[in-house]
């Protein structure tokens, strides 16, 4: 199985005020274009229901261990990028590693760490699972810190192309 993370957060400033989180999920036996297909249904309808001002992606990285992996993230990457066009939506892309980086004071910190810095940022005690799930709510949190920090100001691409 695979999984796209996502999360949602809402609040003012550096504060969070309400969040949720989960993922899409795929299997491998499907093939891909069914796979992003799926993705790209599920997210349409999310980012319908919860109407966000904004959209974090994960800015995607080249795996030069493993390339054909991130063809495929990329291929995951357009889907999700063409869900928030659909719906004319800024978005904006952010490494995990800047994520990490601001959440946890490492750039290179594990998916655990990462998890654990995002739950307490939330107050939370339950593990947030999957991984992938916790690092989509980190990258809508820095969403929100930038977001209200002046998004037009920032150094991100911002897509918003009409």
């Amino acid at each position: 199985m695979e999984s796209t993370g996502i999360g949602i957060v809402t609040g003012t400033e550096l504060k969070v005020e309400a969040y949720s989180y989960g993922s899409i999920t795929t299997s491998k036996n499907i093939p891909l274009p069914s796979r992003l297909n799926k993705i790209f249904s599920k997210l349409l309808i999310i980012l319908k229901d919860e109407k966000p001002d904004l959209m974090v992606v994960e800015d995607i990285f080249s795996l030069q261990k493993y390339p054909k992996s991130g063809i495929t993230l990329g291929k995951v990457t357009g889907v999700i990028l063409l869900a928030g066009s659909q719906l004319d939506l800024p978005v904006i892309e952010v490494q995990v590693r800047e994520a990490k980086q601001i959440l946890t004071g490492n750039g290179n910190a594990s998916k655990m760490q990462l998890e654990r810095a995002v739950r307490h940022f939330l107050n939370l005690t339950t593990p947030i699972r999957p991984y992938h799930a916790s690092d989509a709510i980190g990258l809508a949190i820095i969403g929100l810190f930038r977001y209200h920090d002046g998004l037009k100001n920032s150094n991100d691409k911002i897509s918003q192309d009409k």
